[in-house]
C-alpha cells in the first residue's frame, strides 16, 4: 500500500524515552527487537534491556542511542507495512540523526555509534547538577530572549539562553542552574509559566561548545551522503545545500537552539503536506503539531493500535 497524500515524518529527541517503550510492538513484530540487537552489537551494550528495564535510560549517553534505535525500528516497521516515500523529514535535536538515517544519508550502525559519542561528550561537558533546562510557556520568543539576557546579568553572568523554539508561546531555556532559575523567576513575574525539565544535560546552549569541538572529530569520520528525502535541519530551519552544510548543522546544533517552530513553518511554506507521522515513542511532536495553525493531522506509530490507524489513514 502506498500513501495517498503528502506526509512529513518527524522524529523525536530526548524526553520521549520511557521505560518499556515499544514492548507491545516487539511482541508482535520481530523487526523491533532485531533493530535493537543490531544497535546493541554496534555498541557492545544491551540497548533493549536499557529501554525495557529503565536502568540508566535517562543518562544521555544511553538515551541517545536507545531513542535513535527506537525511531529506526518504527521506521523499518512502517515501511514494511506501507510503500513509504515521505515528502519531507525533520527530527527534533537528536531526532535529526534518525531522520538522516531514514533518508539514507547515514548508515544506521554508524549513527548509533555517533550519537552514543555525542551523548557521552554532552554528559561530560557539564558536571551533574550544574546545568538545567526549563520550559517557558505563555511568553513570546522575543520576550524569552530578553529575559535570558537580563537573567545572565542578574545571576553574575551565568549562562542562560533559549535552547528550543518549539512553538508559539513555548520556548525551552538552558544553561547554568543559577541562570535558568533566574530566568524562570523573571518569566513567572511576567505572567508566564516556568516548568523545570528532568534532564541530565543542558542541551543547545553555549555550555556545549567544548563538546561540539570534540564531536567534530567523530562527525568527520561519517560516511555521509545527501539524503534521498529532504531533511529540514534544526540549526537553520531549512534543507541543507550539501554534505558540508549538513556536518556544520550537526556540529552547531549542540550549542545553538533548536528552531523547531521555524522548521515547521518552512515545511508548511515549501511542501504541501496534510499529515505528520511521529516516528518514535510518545506524542511530544504530535502535541506541538496540534499547536500549529496549519490543520495538519498528526499520527503516531508506537503501539499496535497507532500503527494500524496510521497505515489506514495513510492509505485511505
Amino acid at each position: 500500500m502506498t500513501p495517498t497524500h503528502p506526509v512529513a515524518v518527524v522524529f523525536p529527541g530526548q524526553g520521549s524515552q520511557r521505560k518499556g517503550m515499544l514492548a507491545e510492538l516487539a511482541s508482535v513484530y520481530p523487526v523491533v527487537v532485531q533493530t535493537f540487537e543490531e544497535a546493541s552489537a554496534a555498541l557492545n551494550r544491551d540497548l533493549w534491556a536499557i529501554a525495557q528495564q529503565g536502568d540508566g535510560l535517562d543518562r544521555t549517553e544511553n538515551t541517545q542511542p536507545v531513542l535513535l534505535t527506537a525511531s529506526i525500528a518504527l521506521w523499518r516497521l512502517l515501511t514494511s507495512q506501507v510503500t513509504m516515500v515521505p515528502t519531507v523529514m525533520a527530527g527534533h535535536s537528536l531526532g535529526e540523526y534518525s531522520a538522516l538515517v531514514a533518508a539514507g544519508a547515514i548508515p544506521f550502525t554508524q549513527a548509533v555509534q555517533l550519537v552514543s559519542r555525542r551523548g557521552q561528550l554532552m554528559q561530560e561537558a557539564v558536571p551533574d547538577g550544574a546545568g538545567a533546562m526549563a520550559a517557558i510557556v505563555g511568553l513570546s520568543d522575543e520576550r524569552v530572549i530578553a529575559l535570558c539576557e537580563t537573567a545572565h546579568l542578574q545571576a553574575n553572568n551565568a549562562v542562560v539562553s533559549p535552547a528550543n523554539f518549539n512553538a508559539e508561546g513555548q520556548v525551552v531555556i538552558a544553561g547554568n542552574a543559577s541562570g535558568v532559575a533566574a530566568a524562570s523567576q523573571l518569566a513567572k513575574a511576567e505572567g508566564g509559566k516556568a516548568i523545570p525539565l528532568a534532564v541530565s544535560v543542558p542541551s543547545h546552549c553555549p555550555l556545549m561548545r567544548a563538546a561540539a569541538t570534540q564531536f567534530s572529530e567523530a562527525l568527520h569520520t561519517l560516511k555521509l551522503t545527501m539524503p534521498s528525502i529532504p531533511v529540514v535541519h534544526n540549526r537553520t530551519g531549512e534543507v541543507a545545500a550539501d554534505t558540508a552544510n549538513i556536518l556544520q548543522c550537526l556540529q552547531e546544533q549542540l550549542y545553538e537552539p533548536v528552531r523547531w517552530h521555524q522548521s515547521m513553518q518552512y515545511i508548511h511554506d515549501q511542501f504541501s503536506i496534510q499529515t505528520t507521522l511521529e516516528c518514535g515513542p510518545g506524542v511530544v511532536l504530535s502535541n506541538l503539531v496540534k499547536r500549529l495553525p496549519f490543520g495538519w493531522n498528526p499520527l503516531g506509530l508506537d503501539t499496535p493500535q497507532k500503527l494500524e490507524a496510521a497505515v489506514k489513514a495513510l492509505t485511505a
